[in-house]
C-alpha cells in the first residue's frame, strides 16, 4: 500500500433484488440466503471479505429481507440448545457468525431507480469523501487460493485507479450475456480500459473478458453515480458509470483475476456452482466425487 493512503476497509453488498428466476422459493426469503451446502450465498461473500482484510459490511436490502440481518446476529436459543446438547462444534460456527464483521443495513428506497448501482446511492452517506471500498454483487461468487476482493484490493493500492472491476475470459458461447471489455492500447498499465459494452453479440466484443460482481471504487465512483442518468430500461447501470469515468480520463482497470467467478443468478448456474463448492470441500468433496462418477457409470 502506498504511503498516506486510506486502508480499505469498508465493503457494499448489493442484495435488494427479488430473485425472481428463483420463485417460489425466494417468495420469503432473499436468493442471497440460498445455501451453498451449508452456508447462505451472502456468508460465502462476507468470508470473502474478512479473508480480504474488511472489517465493516454494508448490505443494502429491500423490504421482507430481514431474515438477513437475524442470520448475521446471536441467536440466544440455538445457542443455549447447542450447548445443553453438547454440540460443541457447531455451537462455535454459530456464534462466530455475528462476530465477522460489523454489519450495517441499509434499504433501497423507492424513489431511487432501479439497477445495480442503485445499492452506491444508498450506501452513499457511509462511505467518506477520502475512501475507497469494495463493491459487490450479491450473487456472484469465486473460488481461489488468494480472496479475489484481495486481489483486487492489493492492485489499487499499488495503481491508485478511480476504479477497479474483476474480469475473467468466458467462452464465446458465453459472450454475448456479459459485459465484456475494451482494454487500451500502449498503457503503462495493460489492464487501464477505454470501456465496457454490454451483451454484445459474438463477433461484435471487443474481448471475451467478462466483467463480474467484484469492484474497488474510490469516492470518484460515488460522485459520478449521482450525476448518471438512468440507461437501458430505465435503469442505473455500473457500466455507465464506469464508462464516464473511463470517457473523462479517469483510470478505470479491469483486472483478471486469479481463481473461479460462478454465478448464481438462474437454477442452472446456481445447481453448477453448488457442485463446484462440494468438490472443493476436504469434509464431503471425495465422497461427493465418487457419487458423481457413480451417475456418470450407471448413464453408460
Amino acid at each position: 500500500m502506498k504511503k498516506g493512503k486510506i486502508k480499505i476497509k469498508k465493503a457494499v453488498i448489493a442484495a435488494a433484488g427479488y430473485g425472481t428466476r428463483f420463485l417460489p422459493a425466494t417468495k420469503n426469503q432473499p436468493k442471497e440466503m440460498l445455501p451453498i451446502i451449508d452456508k447462505p450465498i451472502i456468508h460465502h461473500l462476507v468470508d470473502e471479505c474478512v479473508q480480504s482484510g474488511i472489517t465493516d459490511i454494508i448490505i443494502v436490502t429491500r423490504s421482507g429481507q430481514g431474515i438477513m440481518e437475524d442470520y448475521f446476529d446471536s441467536h440466544v436459543e440455538l445457542e443455549h440448545m447447542l450447548d445443553v446438547n453438547g454440540k460443541e462444534e457447531l455451537l462455535k460456527k454459530v456464534k462466530e457468525i455475528p462476530q465477522l464483521a460489523n454489519f450495517i443495513y441499509v434499504r433501497q428506497k423507492k424513489n431511487f431507480p432501479y439497477g445495480n448501482a442503485t445499492p452506491l446511492l444508498c450506501a452513499a452517506p457511509l462511505i467518506d469523501d477520502d475512501e475507497a471500498f469494495v463493491y459487490m454483487f450479491g450473487d456472484d461468487l469465486t473460488i481461489s487460493k488468494i480472496p479475489v476482493t484481495k486481489q483486487l484490493i492489493d492492485v489499487f493500492y499499488q495503481e491508485n485507479p478511480a476504479a477497479i472491476l474483476a474480469v475473467q475470459e468466458v467462452p464465446d458461447s458465453e459472450v454475448e450475456r456479459y459485459g465484456t471489455v475494451k482494454y487500451k492500447r500502449n498503457t503503462r498499465y495493460k489492464y487501464d480500459i477505454e470501456e465496457i459494452l454490454e451483451k454484445m453479440p459474438l463477433g461484435k466484443n471487443p474481448s471475451n473478458m467478462a466483467q463480474f460482481g467484484r469492484f474497488v471504487f474510490s469516492h470518484k465512483v460515488i460522485r459520478e453515480v449521482k450525476k448518471t442518468k438512468v440507461g437501458k430500461d430505465n435503469e442505473l447501470w455500473i457500466t455507465d458509470v464506469l464508462n464516464n469515468l473511463a470517457k473523462t480520463g479517469k483510470r478505470v482497470i479491469a483486472q483478471p483475476i486469479l481463481g473461479e467467478w460462478m454465478t448464481t443468478g438462474d437454477p442452472l448456474r446456481y445447481m453448477k456452482t453448488q457442485v463446484k463448492f462440494a468438490l472443493e470441500r476436504k469434509d464431503i468433496g471425495k465422497k461427493f466425487a465418487e457419487f458423481l462418477q457413480s451417475l456418470n457409470s450407471k448413464k453408460n
